[in-house]
């Protein structure tokens, strides 16, 4: 497995930048290969990808989400990854993004990639847009306030 952590500072509320990344069917506005993504339930989504020339479909499921603090997630299907992004608030109108990303490369190109630090990249590259995408809009696309539990067996 490789890991990713990486982190961007928003000009907007820990509110507002958290509410955003619950909009999973926007994320293809500011992550790059992310062609779609459907929410099929609260806690489940469907990603379709193509990276390198590689197109994937795999379900992703939440495994917790606290407000304004964190949303985790692990792959069902498909590729092996799991993840946690969490919002730290800096200021009244500013936040950090922190993203923490375990991955397992799948084939050569992939392990290549991942030896040449690319994802790392890719993700740095998501973030920044990220930024340039709710700094831009200054509010939300809208919002999920639930609240998912860490199931303590796991």
């Amino acid at each position: 497995m490789s890991t990713i952590e990486q982190s961007v500072d928003v000009e907007v509320p820990v509110r507002t930048a958290y509410d955003q990344w619950t909009q999973f069917t926007e994320f293809p506005r500011f992550m790059k290969g992310v062609e779609r993504i459907d929410q099929i339930t609260d806690t489940r989504t469907h990603w379709r990808t193509s990276i390198g020339g590689v197109t994937r479909e795999f379900d992703a499921e939440i495994t917790e989400q606290r407000p304004d603090e964190r949303i985790a997630w692990r792959t069902v299907d498909g590729p092996r990854q799991a993840g946690v992004v969490t919002f730290h608030r800096l200021a009244p109108g500013r936040t950090r993004v922190m993203l923490q990303m375990e991955y397992e490369p799948d084939g050569v190109v992939e392990k290549a990639g991942d030896a040449l630090n690319i994802v790392q990249t890719r993700i740095k590259g998501d973030l920044d847009k990220f930024k340039e995408f709710i700094e831009s809009r200054g509010a939300e696309t809208g919002a999920w306030r639930g609240e998912v539990g860490q199931d303590p067996t796991r």
